[in-house]
């Protein structure tokens, strides 16, 4: 699936050159399918991130695959267990999501684009796509998720925008024509919704999480 379904490569080799202009931390690109019929290396190849990997040489990590540390909260009740990747535990996890309307979720940003780091391995039911235990109670798998580990800072690509489904339809028209920043999850994924013209209020995991996590509302933005 291409942009804007899928974060475009030339957005993240930006990102890329900025931070290693100005940190000397090693920088790994993470991602983890949900897709039924192919593991994550084959989006990687397709595109275009094992050749931004070559390029800059950064690690590309399937987290599907990595190794997995193991939570537990009682005040969690979707999932009071929850494994997760080490190294997205370890690391400072920066969030480059687009902005999209979702038909389950109401909207996919960057408390849901936390997904791609659980494990197949125990959130996969049956033979369905690989992480299909969060569509029971999304709205609270969600929730539960980044109560474990949110995003450290997020990038969010609303230059575009899917208008309709995360996966199908229309894009936005006129295009969003934004890029927007910050370190505060739930803000981002409120301001996010009222791009998509929605309300965040109707969003169950930006609600949910709103006052913990971070703030919904009042939002205050800044324009660069």
């Amino acid at each position: 699936l291409q942009p804007p379904i899928t974060t475009p490569v030339s957005l993240i080799k930006a990102l890329l050159e900025y931070l290693q202009e100005r940190v000397s931390a090693e920088i790994i690109i993470g991602e983890g399918t949900g897709a039924l019929n192919y593991d994550t290396w084959l989006p990687f190849q397709e595109l275009g991130y094992a050749d931004l990997a070559r390029e800059k040489q950064v690690e590309l990590v399937d987290l599907n695959e990595a190794e997995l540390v193991r939570f537990e909260r009682s005040d969690c009740q979707r999932w009071p267990e929850m494994y997760l990747p080490k190294i997205v535990c370890e690391s400072f996890l920066l969030s480059v999501p687009v902005l999209k309307v979702h038909t389950l979720a109401g909207v996919t940003m960057t408390m849901k684009n936390m997904m791609g780091a659980v494990p197949p391995s125990h959130y996969r039911q049956g033979n369905s796509w690989k992480k299909s235990a969060f569509h029971t109670r999304i709205q609270e798998s969600v929730a539960d998720l980044n109560r474990y580990r949110t995003p450290d800072f997020t990038l969010l690509d609303a230059s575009i925008g899917m208008a309709e489904s995360h996966l199908w339809g229309p894009t936005c028209d006129p295009p969003v024509g934004i890029v927007a920043a910050g370190s505060d999850p739930v803000a981002i994924d409120a301001y996010g919704t009222c791009l998509l013209g929605k309300d965040w209020c109707d969003i169950g995991h930006i609600q949910q999480v709103h006052g913990e996590l971070g703030l919904a509302e009042p939002l205050k933005t800044q324009k660069i």
